[in-house]
């Protein structure tokens, strides 16, 4: 149920970016053990000019490379989200080569009656899922 938000900057290939999609879903399924077909994300693409990220005084390098992950979805427990941010770096170091200094992560919290997967329902409601 997670959906996963990506802000990246222009000028990756299709190849890229799907690899990507890959790799972050890997990480959020073995993360919050969410079923393999759970599988939601968006991927906006921005001008350089069009997205900041600062390193809030960490001394945080910033490349290209770098992408901003928003994750909505219900409360994770401080495990899990340690867990998600650990596999999501090692995935898109490994597959990716992203550096771990390129990806920031943010979680939007919701709950089950904030969903609706088609149809004019609320799945989670109604006991479709």
């Amino acid at each position: 149920m997670p959906l996963m938000k990506f802000h990246i900057y222009r000028g990756r290939s299709a190849e890229e970016i799907e690899a990507f999609l890959d790799a972050a879903h890997a990480a959020m399924v073995r993360s919050f053990h969410v079923p393999e077909r759970d599988r939601y994300q968006v991927v906006t693409e921005h001008q350089r000019s069009h997205m900041k990220a600062l390193d809030t005084g960490l001394d945080i390098p910033r490349t290209d490379k770098f992408v901003l992950v928003e994750v909505v979805s219900r409360p994770r427990s401080r495990e899990e989200k340690l867990a998600f941010y650990k596999n999501l770096c090692d995935d898109l170091g490994e597959k990716c080569q992203i550096s771990p200094d390129d990806i920031m992560v943010s979680f939007v919290l919701n709950s089950d009656a904030d969903w609706s997967f088609g149809k004019g329902r609320a799945q989670f409601l109604t006991g479709d899922l």
